[in-house]
């Protein structure tokens, strides 16, 4: 994981919240950058995002989802 603080910028529309936990109000974000997957805290963005692979983020995917079923 390579941790990108800010300034580095990631326009505000490539956002995209998750809805799962919206409910807990525990949400996180993720963006696509540049062959990789951003991820951040949506309460607080101003410490920036955490950047992975898309094979990491997938694998992860699949592990939460294995984890949930």
């Amino acid at each position: 994981m390579t941790h990108i603080p800010p300034p580095t910028q990631i326009p505000a529309d490539a956002w995209i919240t998750s809805t799962y936990s919206a409910a807990n109000n525990e949400c996180v974000e993720v963006a696509l950058a540049r062959s990789a997957v951003a991820v951040r805290d949506t309460k607080n963005r101003q410490r920036g995002h955490t950047l992975v692979s898309p094979t990491a983020w997938a694998a992860f995917l699949d592990l939460v989802s294995a984890n949930t079923a």
